[in-house]
């Protein structure tokens, strides 16, 4: 049996039936490529199998190893569904990862005021591109949505009039989320009303100045672009906004089990890395800004 020819029927099962985006897709096919390539046999056994993810534990880092053998485990958790094989070697296989706790990076509150302030008062040439981009980022901070989520957000999918935009997140779910803030709501109406014709064109949301989508790597080179005309050194990310929005949310004592639907995730334990982000930033407060620091206090020898 050669259990690499499954692979496209497979492929096609978790984008038509599962309905997941062409990027985890695409992500899956990579993985069973390499994992047929390394094992070199149709329908490898066990100690291949093993020897597999030995290698992947020798070349990557462990929350790497734990994807691509997700993503094998998962072929063979299909196969075994569709009965075309009967022995399932997964079954066999005890897979263990130790995880490095990696916190996420966040951008401290006053470079996120310093960029808006920037760009807020330094009108660009195109204006409408300008509220274009202010709104992108106001979004960004506002919603904590992925950048691909709001590069891909289409006309229908916002409401104006409310302030809420539906967001299609990664397994094609989606979520709403209220634009609460008066100011990013009429910054919104201004810019959909300087390009409502290119807007309604293309079907996006955000457009470029060809009128196409405005993309998430265009996304990415805007905010760089500005954060280094704001005098910002730090490396700011799209990504670093959604992480922004969680932590201070936590921070200031929102619920997690409120957080997370917010954020589109599948698991409330996704969420939990912003409660140690939280209890980062805290220690990090009472250790500068503690009254004590400014007091005449005795000290044992």
């Amino acid at each position: 049996m050669n259990l690499q020819k499954e692979m496209n029927t497979y492929l096609e099962y978790c984008r038509f039936r599962k309905e997941l985006n062409q990027k985890t897709v695409a992500a899956y096919e990579i993985d069973l490529k390499q994992f047929f390539d390394f094992v070199d046999c149709k329908a490898p056994d066990k100690p291949k199998i093993e020897a597999y993810i030995t290698n992947l534990h020798k070349k990557y880092k462990q929350k790497t190893v734990k994807r691509k053998t997700a993503s094998v485990k998962a072929f063979y958790a299909f196969l075994e569904e569709e009965e075309i094989i009967s022995d399932n070697p997964f079954r066999k296989i005890r897979v263990r990862f130790k995880e490095t706790l990696v916190l996420p990076r966040i951008i401290p509150r006053k470079e996120i005021e310093t960029l808006l302030n920037y760009m807020y008062t330094h009108k660009q040439s195109a204006d409408k591109f300008w509220q274009r981009d202010l709104a992108v980022v106001e979004i960004l901070f506002a919603t904590g949505a992925r950048v691909y989520e709001i590069s891909n957000v289409r006309l229908e999918c916002v409401d104006l009039n409310s302030g809420l935009i539906r967001i299609m997140g990664k397994g094609s779910r989606e979520r709403y989320v209220q634009i609460v803030q008066k100011s990013v709501l009429k910054l919104l109406k201004k810019y959909y009303a300087a390009n409502e014709k290119a807007i309604r064109s293309s079907g996006y949301f955000f457009v470029n100045r060809n009128g196409k989508r405005y993309t998430e790597q265009s996304i990415r080179l805007m905010i760089k672009k500005y954060s280094r005309q704001a005098g910002i050194e730090r490396n700011i990310t799209p990504h670093m906004f959604r992480h922004s929005f969680a932590t201070y949310l936590v921070e200031a004592g929102a619920d997690i089990s409120c957080v997370s639907p917010l954020l589109g995730h599948s698991s409330i334990k996704t969420t939990q890395i912003y409660v140690h982000v939280a209890s980062k930033m805290q220690t990090e407060i009472l250790r500068n800004m503690h009254p004590r620091n400014k007091m005449k206090i005795a000290e044992l020898a």
